[in-house]
């Protein structure tokens, strides 16, 4: 049963001359005032997701984009502000990149983080998809292998340190402690100080090719996942859920079909279908020609990625619609009637589904932003309330 709502925010300056035949990415620079900008609309953007009756609140780690496109660098910081500037909202980490930190250096910003905020920052982990992000801080991306190396010997050492008083480490890449003298003894050992109050660390992860590997992983640490794009991909969705809830059970772990997950959504809503998909059809060609070629939309071409970078070829190129999304299922279109009965149709696919993260495309004004959050809040939310709670 869904009693989770969340939204989220990469961190997008307001862009204008958006769509397929608006402006490349590649072309669009910034002020520094503007990229800084985005920081303060987290804030706006927090402060009324707060007292709405939504749960958390997602934010994504990202660097070096002067493009506007997704523009905080330090989640667990941000975070931190955020939690003092509402009351009840938690803040999700969606996700910090573990390949781009010192798994300690982590560890610890967290912990403080859980402890200042008592217990409202959430924790997340993911392995990137920016080259320009992860190699610049000197760790792999294009060597897919070692990148999932590191990730997971990262967040192997994340975990000792949250949860052993004492803890040890020798891998691939990292031997901790380093055995040097220390006030009169060889170091064998260190301790995470402090570490989280709240055990188990609550952790989510992103879920993009769903390798039993990584399922397996996150099985091993308990870890939860949010699937992109709603049930755009059809099939797949439906794999990623079996397949994740099979993981669990291979450590004697029971799941409803569903459950550790949420599923994320852009959505909007209007007096029809139609008109809703008008309203965001050019903020949903952004979002493609922003994601389109970092491996996180299946089935795109080269043709198809050619052409996002290119508007003169737009017109001869068959590119994905706000249309086909709809239809698919990955994107909430029309009124909040149209809206709650496809959300009640998932809840029934998925009887384990608690969360859902649903959000608006890149490059949609703050303005717009704030106020379908609101609609969604008092036109969606409430019907999917408990009827003691709704009467209430």
């Amino acid at each position: 049963m869904i009693t989770k709502f969340d939204s989220s925010y990469v961190g997008t300056v307001d862009m204008e001359n958006l769509g397929y035949l608006g402006t490349p990415i590649n072309d669009r620079w910034y002020s520094n005032d503007q990229l800084a900008g985005a920081l303060h609309k987290s804030v706006t953007y927090a402060k009324k997701m707060d007292g709405l009756g939504y749960d958390t609140f997602w934010m994504a780690e990202h660097h070096f984009q002067p493009e506007g496109t997704e523009c905080i660098p330090n989640l667990l910081m941000l975070a931190m502000h955020l939690v003092n500037q509402t009351r009840n909202l938690k803040i999700g980490c969606g996700f910090n990149v573990v390949p781009m930190w010192h798994p300690l250096r982590l560890a610890e910003d967290y912990a403080v983080a859980d402890i200042l905020s008592g217990g409202r920052v959430i924790f997340g982990v993911a392995r990137g998809y920016h080259t320009r992000e992860v190699e610049t801080f000197g760790s792999p991306l294009t060597d897919q292998d070692a990148n999932r190396e590191l990730f997971e010997e990262g967040v192997d050492i994340l975990f000792k340190a949250f949860t052993e008083e004492r803890f040890s480490h020798k891998g691939k890449y990292y031997t901790l402690p380093p055995e040097v003298p220390y006030r009169g003894y060889t170091l064998k050992e260190i301790s995470l100080v402090p570490r989280p109050q709240r055990l188990p660390v609550e952790c989510w992860q992103p879920i993009q090719s769903g390798s039993p590997r990584a399922f397996d992983f996150m099985a091993k640490h308990g870890i939860s996942g949010v699937i992109g794009g709603g049930s755009a991909e059809g099939g797949a969705v439906d794999r990623h859920m079996t397949e994740f809830r099979a993981a669990y059970a291979r450590r004697g772990i029971q799941l409803e079909l569903g459950e550790k997950l949420a599923l994320g959504y852009q959505f909007r809503i209007a007096e029809s279908r139609e008109a809703a998909m008008r309203g965001a059809a050019t903020a949903y060609e952004e979002n493609m020609k922003m994601f389109g070629e970092l491996r996180l939309v299946r089935a795109i071409t080269e043709e198809q990625i050619a052409a996002m970078r290119n508007p003169a070829l737009v017109p001869n190129t068959k590119l994905p619609r706000i249309e086909d999304a709809v239809k698919a299922g990955g994107f909430l279109a029309g009124t909040p009637a149209d809206i709650i009965e496809q959300l009640k149709a998932v809840e029934k696919r998925y009887p384990g589904l608690e969360r859902v993260i649903c959000t608006m495309p890149l490059g949609t004004p703050l303005s717009v932003t704030l106020e379908q959050i609101e609609r969604f809040a008092s036109e969606v939310m409430p019907a999917f309330k408990p009827m003691k709670a709704a009467a209430d």
